[in-house]
């Protein structure tokens, strides 16, 4: 086999995360998992008060590798993991009560989830497996009915974006998420050109638009700089 088809091959498991080192990935892992065991402790605290919920939601998982792994992502923020979590339970429990079909109840509240999160701008992946455990529950969801996201969701997702704060203190990323400056070139892209570039891509990218200006015009200062070098 040729050198470059087994580096090609080998290429599939290469991580496509842009900016991603080893370091940063360690260190994300120790707080993700700082992360669970907070949203843990708090869902177990409600759980004395509602013996018959589960302590903690399966999707807290993902939302986990977003708050601790890509900080800085706009579906990480803590709008999205809070808002999204609690609205697409909303969502699960009232779809549960209203389609008594399991399958049908799970696309729905899974689209509807979706449109919510859309219009109220708090997108959050992890939350449209929030509807689905929410309809998949059982019974103790099914009679807590709405206290289900007041309580155990909510819990479990402002102790994990409490924990991502704190963390964030001590790492080398903000949370929330705050872009970093970048002073224009005199000549250069504007925001206007970045906005325009964006729309005609007809793509939704998981990046932050004041991050993308940020990362493009420090590159185009690099560049400058290159060629005032040679």
């Amino acid at each position: 086999m040729a050198t470059g088809d087994t580096s090609r091959r080998w290429r599939l498991f290469v991580p496509k995360l842009a900016g991603a080192s080893l370091h940063d990935r360690v260190i994300a892992c120790a707080g993700a998992g700082l992360g669970v065991l907070v949203a843990a402790l708090a869902g177990l605290g409600v759980q004395d008060i509602f013996p018959a919920l589960p302590f903690l939601i399966a999707p807290i998982g993902a939302s986990a590798v977003l708050v601790f792994v890509v900080p800085s992502s706009p579906l990480a923020q803590p709008w999205p993991v809070f808002g999204g979590n609690v609205i697409s339970a909303l969502v699960g429990v009232t779809v549960l009560h209203m389609v008594p079909v399991t399958f049908a109840a799970i696309a729905i509240a899974v689209a509807a989830s979706i449109l919510l999160m859309s219009l109220l701008r708090c997108l959050h992946p992890p939350s449209g497996a929030v509807a689905i455990t929410t309809i998949l529950g059982g019974q103790a969801i099914v009679d807590a009915g709405y206290v289900y996201p007041m309580s155990i969701v909510a819990a479990n997702s402002a102790a994990l974006l409490a924990a991502g704060w704190l963390f964030h203190r001590f790492s080398s990323h903000s949370y929330p998420h705050r872009a970093a400056v970048t002073p224009a070139l005199p000549v250069g892209l504007l925001r206007a050109d970045i906005d325009q570039a964006v729309q005609e891509t007809q793509e939704t990218f998981d990046i932050n638009l004041a991050d993308l200006e940020a990362l493009l015009l420090t590159a185009e200062r690099i560049a400058e700089q290159r060629r005032g070098a040679k």
